[in-house]
């Protein structure tokens, strides 16, 4: 009898589900997406109804292969990828390349990886569904005609190799935009007041000034402005009486939040964790995926992490209630199950992100799984178990001082019942939601007070301060934005900050966006001339109809084609009248006096003259707080006191693609250079180059090969007799390119930003690339040809497959 195949994304999902089903069948896995639009060209035929050209992807072939094989000695075909819009597109590409192996194709899908949910998605299969891969496919075909027609146009008129994208663009408007509002900021002036009173009974406490002279006091409105009205008031208020005007007390109830959804994940793991959104995702993933836990096995730790529902399956609530009446008591539990509704444009596809099983608690699971695994893992378990427990309840007091023509006001709290705050006792603080800036109340422990009681003044403060400018985005807030504007889907988030990245569109600076010179020039030169695209407004309203594709109320070729009929004129025009940058810097070129312009290069921005070619002055520059340009002096062609070893003369700072260096003022005669870098006062240190081995003999000419180190920090084999004779060749690791069909080698090589990285000799024809040392040893779980040597916080030194999905590693042997 012929065994049934189950395909998957990733190779992990085969370990975890193969374990539990057992003999009648088999699980293979796709290795995420298996076709995709060529790389090379647009890839849509835009004459045919907007039709789409897939292609296998580069380096799929065996993928392919091994899958068609399975498939023919198939009885039946279950296609199990993802349970999102991504996940059915996979699954239909597989079934596209397969068909002709076995036509007895089903699609399964569940939300954990459990033998309960797997077995239960085996006995309810369905087709797939057509509507929600066309959903996909028109979004795939509108971001690749963003794409392919708008990036031309930057090259040619901002700078060659820049992108622009649908969704991503709308994402750095926002950024850019915000820094807009920060530059155009104007601090005022305002001096908040506070007094430290004593009752008769302790404790002394500390209050804020309100309201003066019947009006509320507060940064922008009406605020004490100046020294002079501040000590104005300081006078007053040192002859007059403190006296209660009021005491308010009551008591407050305070409900937990639902359960997590993609967005709220990746906004507490960045505001309480400090991670990424890319790498929040990356570990949620692992946990789904099902984790080795040693003696227990591989399991499965959390439901499917891209969902904007907040809907829980009533077992898991059931399992929730019934740890909460064991672990925390009666108390704890509400009368009635705790119900979320999911926001209207949620795709309620899938539950909420929680616990497969609750009772497996975060304290069991901390000496079994590595610590960034753990943290996730302990926000989604508490999150999870706290949205369906009983209300803090807490006694709130509010009193109000009267002094004079002015009112001030404290505010104590006291927990009366901690309720759900039990199962977040650690995190309870940053549950609350984050005061504003300038809080019109102090939280304090006061005193028993009542009306017409007299106080005791025992200081007055007053305090100059600004007002300051809005905030610039963090990853957290950046995410809630786009959820709150409609811009994108849970899933598309972590891609959309990786890309604007990626392409140095924004750069983090205290874990806050700011975006570059060419961010701001990309946003207001697509804003300028593709104001619809760029509208926040426009882009919500295509996600929307993007979901209506996926309900069968929209067509998508009749989406696309709406889309394009606006489009293209804007492309024509744009072609036409789309200048190259000449922005207004107010800077001279020392040179020929024509005015310099910012402009980008392969290294980032600079200032260089209009008067380019006939001119090539430039300068290296920075911007203030306000946005205007600083001119950095020292930069191309300093003279420095460093004489040239090759020669004598004195040695110039310069700039390459690799960052500043030290030449030769001889140059081209002599080719001499030295590395160096700058102290805390900006002087310039010399690196000693460190003895060189000599490894062969130049094939060239004869001399000894040198193993050299590159400015960046990779090594490279080069001919002692150079500049004479300029013979190189990469540092060779001897480890054959895993890709298939390929015959090059992998070698050592840097980043622009100085990061060590193994790619293929045969670069660009074959692309292959990792960051860790390659070992040639095939990986005992997937076959990947190489494996690597990595660090981690968690295990340490080991050795790992670097194939994405495969979680194969063992500690590296003495």
């Amino acid at each position: 009898m012929s065994k049934n195949l189950i395909i998957v994304e990733s190779p992990a999902k085969v370990k975890t589900i193969g374990k539990f089903l057992g003999k009648d069948y088999m699980v293979e896995a796709s290795v995420g997406h298996v076709r995709d639009l060529p790389v090379r060209d647009l890839g849509v035929d835009e004459a045919q109804g907007f039709a789409p050209r897939y292609q296998i992807i580069k380096g799929k072939e065996e993928v392919v292969k091994r899958l068609k094989a399975a498939a023919k000695k198939a009885g039946q075909v279950f296609l199990a990828p993802d349970p999102d819009r991504e996940g059915e597109a996979i699954a239909w590409h597989v079934a596209e390349l397969i068909k002709d192996e076995n036509q007895n194709l089903s699609r399964i899908q569940f939300n954990e990886i459990t033998p309960r949910a797997v077995r239960e998605a085996l006995e309810h299969p369905r087709e797939l569904n057509e509507r929600l891969f066309d959903s996909q496919q028109a979004r795939r075909v509108l971001d690749r005609l963003v794409g392919y027609k708008i990036s031309p146009i930057l090259w040619k008129k901002v700078k060659r190799g820049i992108s622009a994208g649908r969704v991503q663009s709308v994402a750095l408007k926002l950024i850019v935009e915000r820094e807009k509002l920060r530059r155009a900021f104007r601090p005022e002036e305002y001096w908040p007041f506070k007094a430290l009173l004593a009752a008769g009974t302790p404790p002394p406490f500390w209050t804020e000034l309100w309201k003066n002279d019947g009006k509320a006091v507060k940064p922008g409105l009406n605020p004490i402005g100046s020294a002079a009205e501040a000590e104005a008031l300081h006078e007053e208020l040192s002859r007059a009486d403190f006296l209660v005007d009021s005491v308010e007390e009551k008591k407050r109830k305070r409900s937990p939040l639902p359960p997590y959804i993609t967005s709220t994940l990746q906004q507490d793991a960045n505001n309480r964790l400090g991670y990424p959104a890319k790498k929040t995702m990356t570990i949620a993933q692992r946990l789904y995926e099902g984790v080795d836990l040693g003696d227990r096995g591989t399991l499965a730790l959390i439901t499917y992490m891209r969902t904007d529902s907040v809907r829980i399956a009533d077992e898991a609530r059931d399992a929730a209630r019934d740890l909460i009446l064991s672990r925390f008591g009666k108390d704890f539990l509400p009368a009635k199950p705790r119900a979320y509704k999911t926001k209207g444009s949620a795709q309620d596809a899938h539950e909420a992100i929680r616990p497969v099983d609750v009772t497996l608690s975060p304290d069991q699971l901390k000496p079994l799984l590595p610590a960034d695994q753990f943290r996730i893992y302990s926000l989604i378990w508490q999150r999870f178990v706290a949205s369906q427990m009983a209300d803090a309840e807490f006694w709130d007091t509010t009193v109000t001082v009267r002094a004079a023509k002015t009112l001030w006001r404290t505010k104590g709290e006291r927990l009366l019942f901690p309720g759900f705050l039990a199962a977040q006792a650690k995190v309870a603080k940053k549950d609350a939601e984050p005061a504003e800036p300038e809080a019109e109340e102090t939280s304090a422990d006061l005193p028993k007070l009542a009306p017409g009681d007299r106080l005791d003044v025992r200081e007055i403060r007053k305090e100059q301060k600004f007002t300051t400018p809005p905030a610039r985005y963090s990853e957290a807030s950046l995410v809630k934005e786009l959820e709150e504007l409609g811009i994108g889907r849970p899933s598309t988030y972590a891609a959309i900050i990786s890309t604007i990245q990626d392409r140095e569109y924004v750069r983090l600076e205290e874990k806050r966006f700011a975006p570059s010179e060419l961010g701001v020039t990309v946003s207001d030169q697509l804003s300028e001339h593709f104001p619809e695209l760029m509208d926040v407004g426009f882009t919500a309203d295509m996600e929307n109809k993007l979901d209506a594709v996926s309900e069968g109320k929209q067509d998508w070729t009749a989406l696309i084609r709406h889309f394009a009929e606006g489009f293209y004129p804007l492309l024509e025009k744009a072609q036409k009248e789309m200048t190259r940058i000449s922005q207004d810097t107010g800077v001279v070129c020392e040179v020929c006096g024509k005015p310099m312009a910012v402009k980008f290069g392969k290294t980032g921005e600079f200032l260089g003259c209009t008067g380019y070619p006939d001119c090539k002055s430039i300068k290296n520059f920075t911007r203030d707080e306000n946005g205007a340009i600083v001119v950095q002096e020292r930069g191309q062609n300093q003279v420095t006191d460093i004489t040239c070893d090759l020669c004598g003369k004195p040695m110039l700072v310069k700039s390459g693609s690799r960052g500043e260096f030290l030449g030769c003022s001889g140059y081209p005669d002599c080719k001499g250079i030295k590395n160096f870098t700058r102290d805390e006062n900006g002087a310039i240190v010399v690196r000693e180059a460190a003895a060189q081995e000599v490894v062969g003999k130049c094939p060239k000419c004869g001399k000894d090969l040198l193993l050299k180190t590159a400015r960046t920090g990779s090594r490279f084999i080069a001919c002692s007799g150079y500049p004479d004779c300029d013979y190189t060749e990469p540092f060779r690791t001897g480890v054959k390119c895993p890709n298939p069909g390929c015959d090059g080698e992998l070698v050592e090589k840097s980043s622009r930003r100085g990061k060590v990285f193994y790619s293929c000799s045969r670069y660009p024809k074959c692309d292959y690339a990792t960051w860790d040392w390659p070992i040639a040893e095939t990986c005992p779980d997937c076959g990947h040809p190489v494996l690597v040597r990595k660090h981690t916080k968690a295990k340490g030194d080991i050795i790992a497959c670097p194939k994405k999905g495969c979680s194969y590693s063992r500690p590296v042997e003495d």
